[in-house]
């Protein structure tokens, strides 16, 4: 069974319908990190409704969480925010400045984040945290933490480890100047809490409004039973013995709610890089990824994988094995009866449908239409040798792969593939240059069986039909007339073609080029 099937299997023995839930913090650029979670929600909440339950996937937008640092790509002005609430500060302009006209920092980030989602197919319902602190719906939780500071602070010392301060109080009220740091609580009279800052500036704040914020693992805890949240997939970070998961379950529960169904998933790993990470710099965008990777490809790699084994996230060569392997699946998707596997055999089964049907961009569409048509590698080799667009749909027409005018998927795919093959992240090994004369580096490289086999083959071109079956075969032919191996064929034909020992399917790119201009390669062989 997939994972996201056997998560909802799991989730039908709680009472009434299900609420998935993924957060992030708009802090700063995002990563293709961050997808590993929201899909992975977005999953099971596909994979309930798919049982037939009622589920809802909500987005919950850290907004009231706090600027902790003048990042990279922000001015040095940024230093007056520092403990502000993302909300409630600014957006940077384009010299990274404060743009009092741009609306705020949180919106700023999240938006173009919100669009690369939908570009993948997830449309969540966005739920920004400082609306939920301004509607008062956090009052009764603010309140129960406040009554129960003593337990909570037991609680996270014991299940985490670590110490907490003396003076820590589970309510952060903003200061004078709109800040969470170097506040000191004073006392409590429900529903204010009296503080005094570090400018020695006295204040209150209401805990119906969002003049303040609970600290991070009573904020998680109580989300979860404000919003009814049944499953929230979290990092291993959060997620490990003693992490934030671990004391927001007793808060939870302390606070008078149930807390959701734990689920722990590794992080997605640049190949070769390590895990990405905004602080670091080390990190691909969202929209630089389905820039580049099919919205579907993109699901599948998530898809595909276990929730606790960590991705190797690879937009360089590996893509194009992942795109074949997501297309095996598709042309050969597994069978058989239950009767008829053994129960490894049946799990296999069960997981490679799920993934296929989970890496839809739209819910219980038909997996075919994904590719429309056309292979990656087939796609990736007319980006390189067609210059306009229109040259690559004529082609489709002649070769049967496309009848009509290209829909959206394909256009889709070829723009990707085209910023793909334009980009830094294609591999220079698939690349595709046809050689206008054969270049000295590669007749030496051209012997004797090779050479038969090109003069042959020039010969019966002159009658085939130019087709990609037709000359595939004609290969095949005279390969065997001659007597040379198949590979040692084709490395013959690419040295000839791109001056190197290795290309796309050798037939269909001949197919592409004009027989006159093959045949004066082989001829110059």
């Amino acid at each position: 069974m997939h994972w996201a099937d056997y998560t909802a299997q799991t989730l039908q023995n709680r009472d009434g319908s299900q609420v998935i839930a993924s957060g992030i913090t708009p802090s700063g650029e995002f990563h293709v990190g961050h997808l590993r979670e929201i899909l992975t929600a977005e999953m099971i909440h596909r994979a309930c409704l798919d049982a037939g339950m009622e589920s809802r996937y909500i987005f919950i937008v850290d907004s009231m969480d706090p600027l902790r640092r003048v990042y990279d790509f922000l001015s040095p002005a940024y230093q007056q925010y520092i403990g502000h609430p993302l909300a409630y500060i600014p957006a940077p302009g384009p010299n990274g400045e404060p743009d009092p006209d741009g609306g705020n920092y949180a919106d700023y980030f999240l938006t173009p984040f919100l669009t690369a989602l939908k570009e993948i197919g997830v449309e969540p319902e966005v739920v920004m945290n400082h609306q939920t602190y301004e509607s008062g719906a956090f009052a009764d939780k603010i309140h129960s933490s406040i009554e129960q500071k003593d337990e909570i602070r037991r609680v996270i010392e014991e299940v985490s480890g670590r110490e907490v301060p003396e003076n820590w109080f589970p309510y952060n009220p903003l200061d004078s100047d709109g800040s969470i740091d170097g506040v000191s609580v004073t006392g409590y009279e429900h529903p204010h809490v009296h503080w005094v800052d570090s400018h020695g500036v006295e204040g209150t704040a209401d805990i119906r409004t969002a003049q303040g914020k609970l600290p991070w693992r009573v904020d998680w805890a109580a989300k979860w039973g404000i919003h009814g949240i049944t499953c929230e997939p979290a990092g291993k970070d959060h997620g490990a013995a003693g992490g934030s998961y671990d004391t927001g379950i007793p808060i939870c529960e302390m606070l008078g709610s149930q807390p959701p169904h734990k689920l722990v998933y590794e992080w997605i790993q640049l190949k070769g890089m390590g895990p990405m990470s905004s602080s670091t710099g080390l990190t691909i965008g969202p929209m630089d990824a389905l820039a580049l990777v099919p919205p579907e490809i993109m699901r599948y790699v998530i898809a595909r994988s276990k929730v606790g084994r960590h991705i190797d996230f690879d937009t360089g060569p590996a893509l194009f094995q992942t795109a074949d392997e997501y297309e095996r699946l598709l042309a050969e998707p597994p069978g058989g009866s239950d009767e008829e596997l053994s129960r490894r055999q049946r799990i296999a089964r069960d997981t490679q449908l799920g993934a296929l049907r989970l890496s839809q961009v739209e819910r219980g569409s038909d997996p075919s239409v994904s590719i429309a048509g056309v292979s990656f590698r087939h796609l990736a080799m007319l980006a390189q040798i067609k210059s306009s667009d229109d040259d690559v749909w004529s082609s489709l027409r002649k070769s049967g792969h496309l009848d009509g005018e290209a829909g959206g998927v394909l256009t889709g795919r070829l723009r990707r593939m085209r910023n793909w093959v334009d980009g830094l992240h294609f591999p220079d090994a698939a690349r595709v240059v046809v050689q206008t004369i054969v270049s000295d580096e590669s007749r030496s490289n051209l012997d004797d069986g090779h050479r038969e086999f090109l003069s042959t083959l020039g010969k019966s071109l002159g009658d085939c039909e130019w087709t990609d079956k037709a000359i595939g075969n004609c290969i095949r032919s005279v390969a065997t007339e001659v007597g040379i191996g198949g590979r040692e064929a084709y490395v013959a034909l690419y040295w000839i073609i791109l001056g190197k020992n290795h290309g796309p399917k050798a037939s269909s790119l001949m197919a592409e080029m004009g027989s006159e201009h093959l045949l004066s390669l082989i001829g110059g062989a």
